[in-house]
């Protein structure tokens, strides 16, 4: 047996040890009402970031609660061991509980659940997003030094108290800190979902997004249909012709250099893809529908995790009450977002759309642009050393290839590491699609919390390893 391997297997020994131990130190936390958003729970959001603290000096990091302008970050380090640098995130704030009438036990008052399929589930706010994926890496950490004395490499570990309320602390924080962090490899966030209940995922790509809002102006009021109708420009119809004018018949955006600088998916990922159990008219029939939207010739898959869109979030303009009103409206707006993939510039992309709305307008009329931000696309190599070594270790734990995917949705601390600290990330998590995070009567289950330490043991063993 090699010494990664001998790493390894006396690190999953005592997890399995003490796997009790380790979920009382999780419901410890699960019971600590961190609410960010509510200034109510504000000191609990300080007693979580310093319970985090005690137990992570607990077991060796040189761990210290950093004040912000809002909730505390945890900053832990254990810069022992030679070779990589890695960072991982986590957040210990959660969200509101609202409505309480529906969770079928007090949300703060954690419990394992035996389901109706058999699953052992936690259940609590906060199980699922974020401390039960935070404490996967924790209680592996603990493991390989309570029995190597040390860990396979250097490991700093941020947890901040803002991520449910919009992280504004963050980045300034990242700024503060680089100095200090010194030279990271790669970071690693837990915050994301297994591809199936067996079948590991990482998280390679997430989109960014530009969102924008217009106010289309014409006449000085509102006017009467019957003695303007034809005559006087109406704004709704405008904005319909400008809003229809932004896809092509084929589905593609119409934007002038929409697509510059995106890439195909490379072939091998595409036919991982289409091995992967996804069923198109299940995941559109489950909402009601059934016949795909978009660009013509990609699949369903592609479109909503590694493909760029345009939507439309909103439209208002004229009356909209009840009865009938005839009445051309003197303004119309709509709320657009769009979502980038890595090669899009979002400058680039909200400055393309200001010109084609801008261009379509009559002289006598106007527009007004919001900004509702913009964030650009982040994205991970498929051939990334880092990438290639967690994809063997999740391999040796669950006993399947590791679904290498793309998420539709954006995460921006990830964005964050890549814009303030250079860094790659890699979005490991093990939460379930059904673990109701934000909802009611959310949970987390027990395999992923165990498998989780254990899947974190064999990754952090792996990047360290010099074969």
């Amino acid at each position: 047996m090699g010494h990664v391997d001998a790493e390894i297997a006396l690190g999953l020994t005592y997890a399995n040890t003490n796997e009790d131990k380790a979920l009382t130190r999780l419901f410890e936390l699960l019971r600590i009402p961190s609410i960010s958003t509510d200034p109510a729970h504000a000191g609990d959001c300080r007693a979580a970031a310093e319970w985090l603290e005690r137990e992570l000096s607990g077991i060796g990091f040189d761990a210290k609660v950093h004040d912000t302008a809002g909730h505390p970050i945890v900053m832990a380090t254990d810069h022992s061991a030679d070779g990589p640098h890695v960072l991982f995130y986590g957040h210990y704030d959660v969200q509101p509980v609202d409505p309480l009438e529906l969770w079928d036990t007090p949300p703060f008052e954690p419990y394992v659940k035996t389901a109706a399929n058999g699953e052992l589930q936690i259940h609590g706010r906060g199980s699922s997003d974020d401390k039960g994926q935070v404490m996967t890496f924790v209680e592996a950490c603990s493991a390989l030094k309570a029995e190597t004395g040390k860990l396979p490499v250097k490991v700093t570990i941020i947890i901040e108290g803002e991520e449910e309320s919009g992280g504004a602390n963050l980045p300034p924080f990242l700024e503060k800190m680089k100095d200090t962090l010194g030279a990271v490899d790669i970071a690693l966030v837990c915050d994301t979902d297994m591809w199936s209940r067996d079948t590991p995922a990482i998280t390679t790509s997430l989109r960014g997004m530009v969102g924008e809002e217009i106010e289309i102006s014409a006449a000085s009021r509102d006017l009467h249909s019957g003695m303007y109708g034809n005559a006087a420009r109406n704004p709704n119809q405008l904005l319909a012709e400008i809003i229809a004018s932004l896809r092509a018949p084929d589905g593609s955006v119409t934007l002038k250099g929409f697509y510059d600088g995106v890439a195909d998916l490379p072939d091998d990922i595409k036919a991982m893809w289409d091995e992967l159990d996804f069923d198109p008219t299940e995941y559109l029939g489950q909402v009601g529908l059934g016949v795909p939207a978009g660009e013509q010739g990609r699949s369903v898959m592609e479109q909503v995790i590694s493909r760029p869109t345009c939507e439309i979030n909103g439209m208002w303009g004229g009356y909209t009450g009840a009865g009938f009103k005839t009445v051309i409206p003197a303004k119309a707006g709509a709320k657009i977002s769009f979502r980038l993939v890595a090669g899009q510039d979002p400058h680039k992309i909200r400055t393309a759309f200001r010109a084609h709305v801008t261009d379509m307008l009559p002289a006598d009329c106007s527009v007004t642009f919001t900004s509702h931000g913009g964030a650009p696309a982040v994205a991970v190599p498929f051939d990334g050393e880092y990438l290639n070594r967690a994809r063997h270790a999740l391999k040796e734990e669950w006993g399947k290839d590791v679904a290498l995917i793309g998420s539709g949705g954006s995460i921006p601390v990830a964005g964050d590491f890549k814009t303030i600290l250079g860094l790659d990330t890699l979005l490991i998590g093990f939460a379930l699609e059904d673990d109701a995070i934000h909802s009611p009567n959310e949970k987390y289950n027990v395999t992923s919390f165990v498998r989780g330490i254990r899947s974190w043991i064999r990754i952090l063993a792996t990047l360290g390893s010099k074969d």
